[in-house]
């Protein structure tokens, strides 16, 4: 395992005690305010020291209180992208990367500094200062900077949160960038579903001090049993191919072989991508339907029914494209004698997916 984490460590009204084992990738630590995130990254990257705690990156002992092993945070090699960017207001751009290379200046591998100007798209903002700059600007130097310190591994306390969505999107695909070429592991702090969805290779979800789940995102996402804040938040998340753009502004995906025919995408024909389709946007039907504007239907066995405490019950159907998660009634479950096992179509209107919910895979 990449990274392998055990701590407790009690607080005046609040005890954690968390225990998991991620592989490489990016790790998504998914949870409500307050449920112990920011701790647990904290006592990774050597800004706490936890009461009783055995942590462990590719293969190094971070921490172990057994044997009193405790590295402190500069001899950790790791990158930290914070939330409200901490860029130094009296250095330019190109100071502040330079201050993230000067603390790795005994080690020579990593990205250069050239390399992260143009991945991050920075090369005009070198002589600025911070003040002069954006969020989705201050956000994109802090990741520059992290890189620049050649980590051996990069942590992300929640870094989109203190942006509007405008900026969130802008500053997404930096992170799927990230994700997706460098043999970095990340470790990724956030409360959004949004953000699981799109970069999340493994996601382990905290309540209350405590792992409630830990496995791969479309597993987790796709369990009817999961709960994230707020029922508009459950969904399931499909791995599909951009297949074609047509005239009329959608584009099709190919997903398992299944078409899904979403508003316009700016990735290329032939790349990955995953898709969230929330569970309130899917309609269920016992027959085939007919005569619908919905463009988007996939068939496929019912595999589980999970009421909820209110009115509305969560239907898990295994399609050809992959898990879908349906947000019915449970009148509906009744009338329809919904069952485990019983053939069903799952309809999904092409406009109800968000362009933030198509990221690449």
């Amino acid at each position: 395992m990449t990274l392998s984490v055990q701590l407790s460590q009690s607080f005046e009204s609040f005890d954690l005690d968390v225990g998991f084992d991620v592989p490489e990738g990016l790790t998504v630590l998914f949870g409500a305010s307050g449920s112990g995130k920011t701790t647990v990254v904290n006592a990774v990257a050597g800004l706490s020291r936890p009461d009783v705690a055995r942590i462990s990156a590719q293969g190094r002992v971070l921490v172990d209180s057994t044997s009193d092993v405790f590295l402190p945070a500069y001899r950790r090699e790791i990158g930290y992208i914070f939330q409200e960017g901490r860029l130094f207001p009296h250095l330019t751009v190109q100071k502040n990367l330079l201050y993230g290379r000067r603390l790795a200046r005994h080690r020579t591998d990593g990205v250069s500094f050239d390399r992260v100007v143009e991945l991050l798209g920075l090369s005009d903002l070198l002589t600025r200062q911070p003040k002069h700059l954006s969020g989705g600007e201050q956000q994109r130097v802090a990741i520059g900077r992290a890189l620049l310190a050649r980590p051996k591994m990069i942590l992300a306390d929640e870094p989109l949160a203190a942006l509007d969505e405008p900026r969130k999107a802008e500053i997404m695909p930096y992170f799927e960038m990230l994700r997706d070429e460098f043999s970095l592991p990340i470790l990724y702090v956030s409360h959004s579903i949004a953000e699981v969805a799109r970069l999340a290779t493994t996601v382990v979800a905290l309540e209350n001090g405590r792992v409630t789940r830990v496995g791969p995102a479309a597993e987790v996402l796709g369990d009817p049993a999961f709960k994230p804040a707020g029922v508009r938040a459950v969904g399931a998340v499909l791995d599909a191919r951009v297949k074609a753009h047509h005239q009329d502004g959608l584009s099709e995906l190919d997903a398992g072989g299944a078409a899904l025919f979403l508003p316009k995408l700016s990735q290329t024909i032939g790349k990955q991508v995953r898709v969230r389709i929330a569970a309130h946007d899917v309609i269920l039907a016992r027959d085939e339907p007919k005569g619908l504007s919905a463009l988007n239907i996939l068939s496929g066995p019912i595999t589980a029914i999970r009421a909820g405490d209110g009115p509305g019950a969560i239907v898990s159907i295994d399609t050809q494209a992959g898990r879908v998660l349906a947000r019915v009634t449970r009148r509906s479950v009744q009338a329809m004698e919904l069952a485990e096992g019983q053939p069903v179509y799952a309809v999904i209107k092409s406009v109800a997916v968000a362009p933030e919910d198509v990221g690449r895979r």
